[in-house]
Order: structure tokens, then C-alpha cells, then sequence
């Protein structure tokens, strides 16, 4: 017993924290893009709804499989099927590294949509099954922390690197990354304790599709299915594509200094997740902590868009206090997981994750559409040069998803 202690002491955090490097390498994955826009719009002669679309081939395939990635993870192994995931996000960003056209391209883009759409509910299984209950939300918040860590390393520190190297080579690098990140999971992971792994194998044979329906089934959960959506696309529309190009117009930066000021959205949300997490803990509550943190986080984005020019510090505040504010949005995991039966966690997590990445895949392109119906015929470097009037226009739609998403919560229960 003496032998067995110190190893669950320890290696459940081993465990959650590989499931955390799967969501770091997830997020670099989804955010490249938005710092080297210039150069694909170059590269494969794009407009902004041509790049739109071909950032947004990574959402599609994350949606079309997150509709299986719950029942798979419910019903069969965490550790095989997320380090398969894992191999094939790793083989999309290397051949993305090697592709010449467009085609090629959004392939690429759509196998790391694909891989990724396991990340957080891994995540969020894994965690489900190796901490007690009471650490549950705090644990959920962590996801968000290695999730924006991944995404902050995607902004500056990303851009810095192909601004002295090339973009083709980073991303080759970043694909070996993952396959030796594939191999350490499939060959150190374990689906449970050795103590409960017959309970959880026996769970997972009395999971029926009757009862994954009855998931579907349910009002509170599309409701915060739809909350989940609303409340995190501005933040992977933002932060991911357009941010950066807006943040270098509307405040006359250069890229790695816009890419720095994007990057304080990911660590707002990256340390509000977990301090939030740990409040509603505190405070026994979840859903008016989700209000009015989503509320605030509007309000932190409205001024952004429409109040500049504004000093650099102040901006760099703002953007923070936006991803801080949204660091509530994973709280709505854990009230999913509450009103719902334990056995069907990563069911309820696809779910909601779901939403992500529907309107991620419609709102970039969206925007870029609305950026060419205002475009001037104005070209710079042989890429598109947008007004910021047309800015103004298109990236409205993210205050209006927050407002949305806060009214969204006034339907939604909270067990707690």
C-alpha cells in the first residue's frame, strides 16, 4: 500500500498534465494562422474569405468529429484513441508545412481539426476519473490555463521565431513535436487507477446510446451548448485570424507587437480560468459568475474595437480583461458534468464543445466576407488592405455573441 501512495499522489498529475501539453499543441495548431496571414494570403493568392475559409476547414472537421469523439471516449479506451488523436494532428501541421496549394492546404488543416477535437474532452475525462469531485471545476479551469499557454506561445513567441526562421520550417518542427508527444501518451497513460479500472470498465459497458440520447435529448444542455459557442468563438475568432491584423490598423503596431497584445486575451483567459474556477468553488455558485464575467468581458472588447486610438497600456489592460472575463466560460463544463450522469462526461463535453466549433467555422469566414464587401480595391504587398470602417463592421459580431451568451444564462439552471 506504502508503494502504491506516493505513485497516486503523483501520477495523476502526470497524467492531466500530458492531456494539458495535447491542449497547448492544440491551440498553436488553431492559432498560427492569425500571424502568418500576410504570407498565406501570398502564398495561395487569397482574398480574406478565401483565408476565412481555409483557417475554417480546421473547425469543420472538428465539428463533424466531435459529434462521435464523447461516445468514443465513454465507450472505449481515453489512452489509445487520444493518442491516435494526437498522431494525426501532428501528421496535418507537418504536411500543412509541405503543401503548395490550396487544396493541399486545407487537407492538412482539416486533420488537425480532426485530432484536435479530442483535446479538451480528453481533458476534462481523464480529469474525471483521477481527482475527486471537489477538485473538479479548479482542475476544468487548468484545462483553459495550458490551452492559453499554447495559444500565447502561437502569438509572439510563434511570430518571432518565423520572423528569423520560415514559417514552413516552424511548422515542420512543431509536427515532429507531436509525434514524440504521441508516443509518450500511448506508452505512459493509464484509462484509471489499477484499484477502479473493473468499476470504470464496467461504467463503460453500461453506457447505451439510449442514454447518450437522453444527453441530446435535453433542454439545460443545449442550452449551454449554445452558451459555450456564443461565449468562446469571440475569443478563437479574435485571438485566432483577425485580432492581430485589426490590433496592427486601429493602434499602428507591427506584428510581433500586435501578436504580444493579442496574446495578453490568452493569458487573461489562461489565469482567470482557474481563479474563477476556484471562486465558484468558494462561493458555491456558477452561473451569475458566468454573467457577469461574460458581460464584463463584452464590455472589455466593445471599447477595443470602437474607442481607439488608446494608450498601448490600456489596450494591453482591456485585452486582458477580456480574456480574464472569459475565463468563466469553463465553468460551463462543470455544470454540465453536475446536471448530468458521470458515466456520460465526455458525452456532455463533446456537446458543448461542439458549439466551439460551429461558430468558429462560420464566423471567420463570415467576417472575412464582410472585410471584402467593404474593400476598396486598396492592395498592399499583394494582399488585401482592409479599412478599418469595414473592421468596425465585421468584427461586431463579437460583442454581439458575448451579450448573447450572457443573456443566454438566465434560461439555464445551476444545480449548485
Amino acid at each position: 500500500m506504502n508503494k502504491i501512495k506516493p505513485m497516486r499522489q503523483g501520477y495523476p498529475i502526470f497524467i492531466i498534465s500530458l492531456c494539458a501539453c495535447f491542449l497547448f499543441y492544440k491551440y498553436v495548431l488553431q492559432i498560427y494562422p492569425s500571424v502568418i496571414t500576410d504570407q498565406l494570403m501570398s502564398e495561395f493568392k487569397l482574398t480574406g474569405a478565401g483565408l476565412g475559409n481555409l483557417v475554417a476547414t480546421f473547425y469543420y472537421a472538428f465539428m463533424v468529429t466531435q459529434l462521435v469523439v464523447g461516445i468514443l471516449l465513454d465507450k472505449y479506451s481515453a489512452r489509445w484513441i487520444t493518442a491516435a488523436a494526437i498522431f494525426i494532428c501532428a501528421a496535418g501541421v507537418f504536411l500543412f508545412s509541405q503543401s503548395y496549394s490550396v487544396l493541399d492546404a486545407c487537407l492538412s488543416r482539416a486533420l488537425m481539426g480532426i485530432g484536435v477535437a479530442f483535446a479538451t474532452v480528453a481533458y476534462m475525462k481523464l480529469a474525471s476519473v483521477w481527482f475527486p469531485p471537489r477538485q473538479y471545476a479548479f482542475i476544468g479551469g487548468l484545462l483553459a490555463t495550458a490551452a492559453m499557454a499554447g495559444a500565447v506561445f502561437g502569438q509572439a513567441p510563434l511570430s518571432w521565431l518565423i520572423s528569423q526562421l520560415t514559417w514552413r520550417y516552424c511548422l515542420y518542427v512543431i509536427g515532429l513535436f507531436g509525434f514524440a508527444l504521441a508516443f509518450l501518451f500511448a506508452f505512459t497513460v493509464r484509462d484509471a487507477p489499477k484499484e477502479l479500472q473493473e468499476l470504470y470498465d464496467a461504467k463503460k459497458l453500461h453506457v447505451t446510446y439510449k442514454d447518450i440520447l437522453a444527453v441530446i435529448k435535453s433542454k439545460q444542455n443545449w442550452l449551454l451548448t449554445l452558451y459555450g459557442g456564443l461565449a468562446y468563438s469571440p475569443v478563437a475568432v479574435f485571438g485566432g485570424l483577425w485580432g492581430n491584423p485589426f490590433v496592427q490598423q486601429a493602434y499602428h503596431l507591427d506584428k510581433i507587437q500586435s501578436a504580444t497584445m493579442v496574446s495578453l486575451v490568452f493569458m487573461g483567459l489562461g489565469i482567470g480560468s482557474p481563479v474563477l474556477g476556484m471562486l465558484s468553488g468558494y462561493l458555491d455558485v456558477r452561473k451569475n459568475l458566468m454573467f457577469y464575467c461574460t458581460l464584463l468581458s463584452c464590455i472589455a472588447i466593445s471599447l477595443v474595437l470602437y474607442c481607439h486610438p488608446m494608450p498601448t497600456w490600456l489596450l494591453g489592460f482591456l485585452l486582458f480583461g477580456f480574456g480574464f472575463g472569459l475565463g468563466a466560460f469553463v465553468l460551463v463544463f462543470t455544470v454540465g458534468k453536475e446536471l448530468n450522469n458521470p458515466s456520460l462526461t465526455a458525452t456532455v463535453i463533446a456537446m458543448i464543445n461542439a458549439s466551439d466549433a460551429i461558430l468558429d467555422g462560420i464566423t471567420e469566414p463570415a467576417i472575412g466576407k464582410l472585410l471584402d464587401l467593404g474593400w476598396d480595391g486598396k492592395v498592399v504587398n499583394s494582399v488585401h488592405y482592409f479599412s478599418l470602417h469595414s473592421y468596425h463592421i465585421a468584427l461586431s459580431i463579437l460583442p454581439i455573441y458575448l451579450l448573447s451568451a450572457a443573456l443566454l444564462l438566465l434560461w439555464i439552471k445551476d444545480k449548485n
